[in-house]
């Protein structure tokens, strides 16, 4: 009998492994083009990657030379190295400044006139000591916990008052030392006793030995072996007063730290060098990207090959903008004896498409035509009134010329007196402090010196002394002058302008003393006015449109217009 099999699939033919290959060779074509995209897709992403950081890197010189305070570097030199002087030169100018230092400033010190036996044993007396430094007063209580000489010393330096104590061996016993923390006559120390174990408050004996002030009887109390001193110096003949040996915000720009007294010469110049750095560096990271772009998007001739961003768009659209960058004529120069980056020494080799600088050509350029050369690089805006100047301008602001209006000129704040003062006048411990509020958030103390005035323009000069040596004051970058008004009154100004600035009369031991006592304070006004004759904000002396005003969209300017 014949057998008669069907060969389907229970004959083994079409086995899982057979039907697994001819899946697999169906798919592998698409597999293989999947993979060559995603291997093009991937070197694509890592090319791109290296352009932007090839861009990024070149960001940053070109941001620092946008802005045009970095195309104003200055550097000082000081013919006495006792007089050191430093440089910002976003607010330094040009100058030449004789200096005469006469006076430095330094913290008073105090010692103990008795000479202890021990410093852990012997009693020093009980009571509560109380520490006056400039604003600050500090109430210190010596009990049985801390009656000795180091004891003393230990609760002054826990106090946190402004004052550091000591004890020191003399090698015939120990002797308690005190210093104030700060320099200057502002930080000068008064110490008085109260509840002293051991005979009265104001003698000799028990806690009062520890007692100090201008006033005490000779050979009475503490004894003063350094006097706290302000720092004195001349500025072309200006004097002037700080309570530390750093004197900010005297000239613009400047910071003099004096450790002597002397003279000296200081020079303020423009760093040409330090500006040519910076173009140098931009320079370098330029022809980095360069070299990028030819890597990634070069063509090779000889072989007829591209490279992987050939005929890239984005390629394309960098290398227009560059070229543009580099050739073009800025607008607003057309005129003038700087027009392009050729004219400052930056040149395109055109054989390899990099850039060539010659320092020596932009530094000759940067001294003869500055203004030129920053508006070259940076933002530059011109004013034809000499009460206006240009800040900076938007991302949005367009080329061009606007009108610029000021209809409200910004001011200061001002505190007047409502009466002049009765000269001669005495200040004494009665009358001798006031404080005043500046700008809303400085607490200005002032205490004047005590004596006689025998006219407005003494007490004038003595209160404009305090006020420029206030530590509050001088912490806040801000100022305060006080001049004479046209009844002889006093006036206090702000030298901030716009809303924020003021000066109020916080408190007066006798403000009838000085013609205060019925003081008119008065805030400062914003500047306001009009931009391409559309209506600005003002915040102080600035004037300002935001964004989306038309043409000159985010433009700045400065108002000097005073009343």
């Amino acid at each position: 009998m014949a057998n008669i099999s069907s060969l389907g699939i229970g004959s083994g033919v079409l086995t899982s492994e057979l039907v697994d290959q001819l899946v697999q060779a169906e798919r592998a074509p698409t597999e293989n083009r999947l993979a060559q995209k995603t291997e093009r897709t991937q070197a694509l992403i890592s090319a791109y990657g290296t352009l932007r950081s090839a861009v990024t890197e070149l960001r940053l010189p070109m941001r620092q030379l946008s802005a045009p305070d970095n195309l104003k570097a200055f550097s000082a030199t000081s013919s006495n190295e006792d007089v050191a002087v430093s440089v910002d030169s976003s607010k330094a100018n040009r100058g030449t400044y004789s200096v005469d230092v006469t006076s430095l400033a330094s913290a008073q010190a105090l010692a103990s006139r008795d000479v202890f036996a021990d410093r852990d044993k012997t009693s020093v007396g009980q009571g509560t000591m109380t520490l006056s430094v400039g604003d600050n007063t500090t109430n210190i209580v010596i009990d049985s916990s801390n009656d000795t000489l180091q004891g003393l010393a230990n609760a002054i330096n826990d106090s946190d008052a402004g004052v550091s104590a000591g004890v020191i061996d003399t090698g015939s016993g120990f002797q308690l030392v005190l210093s104030a923390d700060e320099t200057g006559t502002a930080n000068a120390v008064s110490i008085s006793v109260s509840g002293d174990s051991a005979g009265t408050d104001t003698d000799a004996q028990g806690l009062s030995r520890f007692a100090f002030n201008t006033s005490m009887d000779a050979g009475a109390g503490l004894n003063e072996t350094i006097a706290a001193s302000d720092a004195v110096m001349s500025i072309n003949g200006v004097e002037v007063t700080r309570s530390t040996n750093s004197f900010e915000n005297v000239i613009d720009g400047l910071t003099f730290d004096l450790t002597a007294t002397g003279t000296s010469t200081v020079k303020v110049e423009q760093d040409l060098g330090a500006v040519a750095d910076r173009v140098q560096g931009f320079v370098e990271k330029f022809n980095g990207l360069q070299e990028t772009i030819d890597a990634l998007a070069g063509f090779n001739a000889e072989s007829g090959s591209g490279s992987l961003l050939t005929g890239d768009s984005v390629i394309r659209g960098i290398q227009n903008q560059l070229r543009q960058v580099l050739t073009r004529v800025v607008p607003g120069l057309e005129d003038a004896s700087v027009r392009s980056l050729a004219d400052v020494g930056i040149t395109t080799n055109f054989e390899t498409g990099s850039l060539e600088f010659d320092r020596e050509e932009f530094m000759a350029q940067l001294k003869a035509n500055p203004d030129d050369v920053t508006a070259l690089f940076a933002e530059q805006g011109r004013a034809t009134d000499s009460q206006v100047e240009f800040v900076r301008s938007g991302v949005n602001t367009e080329p061009g010329t606007y009108d610029i209006n000021v209809t409200q000129a910004a001011t200061q704040g001002t505190l007047a007196g409502n009466a002049a003062a009765t000269f001669p006048v005495t200040i004494d411990g009665t009358n001798d402090e006031f404080s005043l509020l500046v700008n809303g958030d400085t607490s200005v103390n002032l205490q004047l010196t005590q004596q006689t005035y025998n006219s407005a323009q003494d007490l004038v000069d003595e209160i404009q002394a305090q006020l420029n040596s206030n530590n509050a004051l001088n912490a806040s970058d801000g100022s305060v002058q006080v001049s004479l008004g046209a009844g002889d009154e006093l006036v206090f100004s702000s030298s901030t302008y716009g809303s924020e600035s003021s000066v109020t009369l916080s408190s007066a031991e006798s403000a009838a003393t000085f013609g205060l006592d019925a003081a008119t304070s008065t805030d400062g006004l914003d500047v306001a006015g009009t931009i391409d004759g559309r209506t600005a904000e003002g915040e102080g002396q600035t004037l300002f449109l935001g964004e989306n005003s038309g043409a000159a969209s985010g433009l700045q300017v400065l108002s000097l217009i005073h009343i």
